[in-house]
């Protein structure tokens, strides 16, 4: 089974790239969702991430508008939010593999947005890493509830410059030109995979 890592910054329209392959059959390990599901109510990382950030839990889950209040405050909150987390995922994360592969799968994608910051790049055969020009990311981002400039600077200043992960690439999908045109890379890309 080849493994697929796919990432892409903040607004580049990765979800739904993520999506296309999921319709095509391929089975997606979706980052950003075992992330909630660990912060939701009975989620492993509830108790861990209360205890290091004071007054981030409400109603037994994780308040992610406090959690980014706290870290805000704190200089070292990411590393010690990271070494919470990150080993949970990796742990979800096995065990889709080891589904997918049982399940007969030939390709499996990983959806890491920070698939080069993470080092989780190591863990995969191939990177699709997903684009769009910096306008188009902006104002696709500016739309988001809450969104500012400032705060979507302060993301974009936290991930691998685009430049790096287009360099890193062994296939882009390029999704400035629709959902039709981002179908027709990804068809294109599993073909590639399978040949």
């Amino acid at each position: 089974m080849k493994i697929v890592g796919l990432t892409g910054s903040i607004g580049m329209g990765k979800s739904a790239t993520a999506r296309l392959f999921r319709e095509a059959g391929i089975p997606v390990f979706d980052s950003d969702a075992c992330v909630h599901a660990l912060y939701a109510p009975g989620g492993a990382a509830v108790g861990p991430v209360g205890d290091a950030f004071p007054g981030s839990v409400v109603d037994g889950a994780v308040d992610r508008e406090r959690l980014s209040a706290a870290l805000r405050e704190d200089a070292g909150g990411f590393e010690r939010l990271e070494a919470i987390v990150h080993p949970l995922v990796a742990q979800a994360r096995t065990r889709f593999l080891e589904d997918a592969e049982a399940g007969g799968a030939d390709l499996a994608v990983l959806d890491i947005p920070l698939l080069f910051e993470t080092g989780s790049d190591a863990l995969v055969d191939t990177i699709v890493v997903v684009h769009a020009p910096d306008p188009v990311r902006r104002a696709r981002v500016l739309q988001r509830p809450g969104m500012t400039d400032r705060k979507l600077d302060a993301i974009i200043a936290r991930q691998t410059a685009d430049s790096i992960k287009l360099e890193k690439a062994d296939h882009v999908v390029e999704t400035s030109g629709g959902l039709d045109d981002a179908r027709e890379q990804v068809d294109r890309i599993i073909a590639a995979l399978r040949a």
